[in-house]
């Protein structure tokens, strides 16, 4: 009687089959090899039946499903022609702010940022430089049209800055007008009856010129960043940077990121800002190039029978477009091609949230409504209590 080793265990366990009575008859038809592979495949086959097969449960509905798995086209890509469009006809704002010492280009690197004479100076008639007693600010706006694309640009001049014998405090109208403008967006947003859009005001860039001395930050360059790179995007350059060798640059640029490390000032963009890898990468890029060395003319000159940007000197033509000349190229594709939105985004997203929540979270420990600005050195906002919410 032939004895049946294959009983009492389940299918998944052992698999009584006619190599296993040949064996047991003492016939030796295939090596042992092949029953290894037998029971490595049963052992697969226990695996894949012992996991469930995957399933979407009643608490999680999601599925992914991409255009290989539709029936046909759908059309979901025109969402961008759409939001093109809308941006087209709507238009964007982008606000900048330049900082800096009489003197050093301030304007005519804005004129050459964008090609235009957009500046203070150049859209003022008549206008003479001089040296304002203490800090006040000045806006021009202009609507720069390119294939079809407005944007509204804000050029917010500070003169007087840093022109005094005595500097102290001579950034808190800077930090005034940029809370102002916060101010200004959340009670348009706090109203019961608001704008379809909120006019902008709001300060997306701040673009800090260094003077090249060749030396180290000065006091009033650091205590500026420190305090407002708390509450705007700060990009520092390195203005008429023409005026050092390459040696020089080089070094210079390597003292003030020492500088900036060693004071905690936040420049723009700023690491935690950094979303996925190839931001980071792009970003880091950057950095390396932090503070940038600028030239800025609005003029042209003739060089291989190509016009170009530049300045003319003894020893040739600085060409202001060429990375080998001066680091402008990268400075405009920062502010404008690269970083524009991005720019806007952490003016909306980062530094005004940080103001909103502040703001409101001291109403709310007053239990009123909010009250005027009140600002570091201890004034008032100068606003009718008729519009006090």
């Amino acid at each position: 009687m032939k004895s049946s080793s294959c009983q009492g265990k389940t299918p998944l366990g052992s698999l009584c089959t006619a190599d296993d009575t040949a064996q047991e008859q003492g016939l030796d038809l295939e090596p042992p090899v092949r029953m290894e592979e037998e029971k490595e495949v049963m052992e697969e086959r226990e695996v894949e039946i012992e996991q469930p097969l995957p399933c979407l449960s009643e608490s999680d509905t999601r599925g992914i499903i991409k255009g290989r798995d539709l029936f046909g086209y759908v059309g979901i890509e025109a969402v961008l022609d759409q939001m093109r469009r809308k941006t087209m006809k709507a238009g964007f704002e982008f606000n900048i702010m330049v900082v800096g010492q009489s003197g050093l280009g301030k304007s005519t690197l804005v004129n050459t940022l964008f090609k235009s004479k957009v500046s203070r100076k150049s859209c003022t008639p008549n206008y003479e430089e001089k040296i304002s007693k203490t800090v006040h600010l000045q806006s021009v706006s202009h609507i720069i049209e390119e294939k079809g694309v407005k944007m509204k640009l804000t050029v917010i001049d500070t003169p007087g800055f840093g022109d005094q014998i005595n500097n102290e405090n001579c950034w808190e109208p800077i930090v005034q007008y940029v809370n102002e403008q916060y101010e200004k967006y959340l009670k348009e947003e706090l109203n019961v009856n608001r704008k379809k859009r909120i006019p902008d005001t709001r300060v997306h860039c701040c673009v800090y010129f260094l003077p090249a001395t060749g030396h180290w930050l000065r006091p009033i360059d650091v205590e500026f960043m420190r305090r407002l790179g708390k509450i705007v995007s700060i990009v520092p350059v390195i203005a008429k940077a023409d005026t050092l060798t390459l040696e020089e640059r080089l070094e210079f640029k390597q003292r003030i990121r020492q500088d900036l490390q060693a004071n905690g000032i936040r420049v723009y963009p700023q690491k935690e800002y950094d979303e996925d890898a190839e931001d980071r990468i792009l970003n880091d890029k950057i950095r390396e190039n932090i503070p940038f060395a600028v030239v800025g003319t609005d003029k042209e000159h003739q060089v291989n029978g190509n016009k170009v940007l530049g300045r003319k000197t003894k020893w040739g033509i600085i060409e202001v477009e060429n990375v080998a000349h001066c680091e402008f190229a990268h400075l405009r594709d920062l502010l404008i091609r690269s970083h524009l939105q991005d720019l806007k985004d952490v003016a909306h997203n980062i530094h005004y949230e940080t103001y909103r929540v502040k703001r409101l979270n001291e109403s709310n420990a007053n239990g009123v409504a909010l009250s005027p600005l009140t600002l570091e050195n201890g004034t008032l906002e100068k606003s009718d209590a008729e519009s006090h919410l």
